[in-house]
């Protein structure tokens, strides 16, 4: 008898995972999904990436505001495995004990490094250089549960959350796969988080993205990088915000957020510690750019303040 799956799920770093469970001979029997949200400059309501994914690929979706009030319909379902990755809400313990062989969860972090809504960006925007993927038991703490399996990616020094995210979400499937051929066959094993080692991913908020220049070009670098494409770095340039989406670290010490060089690849603004050199950016009301093409629209010269 085919094992029964029960998927939740709502974010894009989950839809690999959902491809794979449709790819396999388990039986999807529904995904759970936040409500449809105001998207986009009109705002109106459009479905996340999992619910997109799912209703195209034919499988049932609920979308419950709270997934505690779901919890007849889930118990109909009679699942064996729920799978959960980047869902969004809390899960009671009443729907966590409903599978027979488990609630489990794909993070993408190596726990107990980065528990919390945002350990891919942190990992970024702290400048690591290597993250991974784990496989949980969910349990009533956040990303507390014991470890079932673990595998480590590395942060290459130009990627981004961009760059990054589609390959965290490829690795999460693979493990995810392998646990519930464990779980299903009785050979899986677990192993306790050390609590010592805990550190927490906070929730990003737009606060973060505004750039300081006080700080080391590289903190800056790895902030840009971090956060794309939200919140998205920004500094403000003759009182219009311009958004920052790549950069480079170069020499150039001055007063921090002195404009130091008007040419070349883009802005080279001085930082606390060297200074970063926008190449891609945005000016407000205005398309992505090269730093070089801002730089050729825009009238600055070297001394120019950046806030």
């Amino acid at each position: 008898m085919s094992l029964r799956v029960l998927f939740m799920g709502s974010d894009a770093y989950a839809v690999p995972a959902v491809a794979a469970l449709l790819g396999s001979s388990y039986r999807l029997v529904s995904c759970v999904t936040q409500p449809d949200r105001p998207q986009g400059r009109g705002r109106h309501p459009a479905p996340c990436p999992v619910k997109a994914f799912a209703l195209e690929s034919g499988v049932p979706v609920l979308t419950p505001e709270k997934i505690g009030d779901a919890f007849a319909e889930l118990s109909a379902l009679a699942p064996d495995v729920t799978v959960v990755a980047a869902y969004g809400q809390y899960i009671p313990r009443n729907v966590i004990a409903l599978p027979r062989l488990g609630c489990i969860n794909i993070h993408p972090s190596l726990l107990p490094k980065y528990r919390g809504a945002a350990p891919m960006q942190w990992a970024v925007a702290n400048g690591d250089t290597e993250t991974g993927v784990t496989i949980l038991d969910v349990c009533p703490r956040m990303d507390a549960g014991p470890i079932l399996l673990q595998e480590r990616l590395p942060i290459a020094p130009e990627d981004d959350l961009t760059t990054l995210e589609p390959r965290l979400a490829r690795m999460g499937a693979e493990l995810m796969m392998e646990v519930i051929r464990q779980l299903d066959a009785g050979t899986a094993t677990r192993r306790a988080q050390d609590e010592s080692l805990v550190t927490l991913a906070r929730k990003l908020e737009k606060a973060d993205a505004r750039i300081d220049w006080t700080q080391p070009a590289t903190v800056l670098h790895n902030r840009v990088r971090g956060f794309q494409p939200w919140p998205g770095a920004y500094c403000t340039v003759q009182g219009k915000r311009l958004a920052i989406a790549k950069t480079r670290v170069e020499p150039g010490p001055g007063e921090p957020g002195t404009l130091l060089d008007a040419g070349g690849d883009g802005p080279l603004v001085a930082c606390g510690a060297d200074a970063l050199r926008l190449l891609t950016v945005q000016p407000e009301g205005k398309r992505p750019m090269s730093g070089g093409d801002f730089l050729r629209g825009t009238r600055l010269a070297s001394g120019a303040r950046v806030e």
